[in-house]
């Protein structure tokens, strides 16, 4: 028994310490053109899932993201903030999603899991971003929980939506326009469930599905 945990003692240390030589010596490579390895990549995204499923678990999910004014009102958002790097339909690629690693997800695909469960997860990860991924904390750049929600419901509507329908929603809705900018009393950083409320001001950009960022 003790030669076996002197054994696992000697793994850990030699582990740590091929870590650190690699760390310092520049020898991980950081490039995004060059995929972890398989190990590295299921932990990097077990951790990933888990802490989305543990933060979002406990999310209260409007009830009304089927409604039409929040699809129209998160259309616009979408194409402006979303679009570039989850694909709108009719759009099979873009410069900037075939650059990251790991790869956005697609979200003109329907989703496999529960519907509730799955719009809790998008609110929670448009509201905080995932580190290291490319995918920011949008709250911190001024989008506000009601506007989150309406991105949500468009997010959930978009994969049964053909590219006509698409950009006739994204043309109908006010363009990249949501309350709340860097500074003001709009944002929520720390609550997830309290709603505030959409005013009318915008960024001054409109977006038709043409210049997205």
């Amino acid at each position: 028994m003790t030669r076996f945990l002197m054994g696992v003692l000697a793994t850990l240390v030699i582990g740590v310490a091929f870590g650190v030589v690699a760390v310092y010596s520049g020898m991980f490579d950081v490039a995004a053109d060059t995929p972890h390895s398989r190990f590295v990549y299921r932990m990097i995204e077990t951790a990933r899932e888990q802490s989305i499923e543990r933060h979002a678990r406990d999310l209260t999910v409007p009830a009304n993201l089927a409604d039409t004014e929040r699809i129209r009102r998160g259309a616009g958002n979408y194409a402006a903030m979303c679009a570039e790097c989850h694909l709108a339909p009719g759009k099979a690629d873009s410069e900037i999603r075939m650059g990251l690693y790991p790869k956005p997800p697609d979200l003109t695909r329907h989703e496999e899991e529960a519907a509730a469960d799955m719009a809790a997860r998008h609110f929670w990860i448009i509201k905080h971003g995932i580190k290291a991924s490319g995918m920011p904390a949008w709250s911190k750049g001024g989008i506000e929980v009601e506007a989150i929600w309406d991105l949500v419901a468009f997010i959930q509507k978009m994969p049964t939506l053909s590219a006509g329908q698409y950009v006739a929603l994204v043309e109908s809705s006010e363009g990249h326009s949501h309350g709340g900018l860097p500074g003001t009393a709009a944002m929520h950083p720390d609550d997830d469930h309290t709603p505030s409320p959409v005013h009318a001001d915008s960024h001054g950009h409109s977006h038709s599905g043409g210049h997205e960022h």
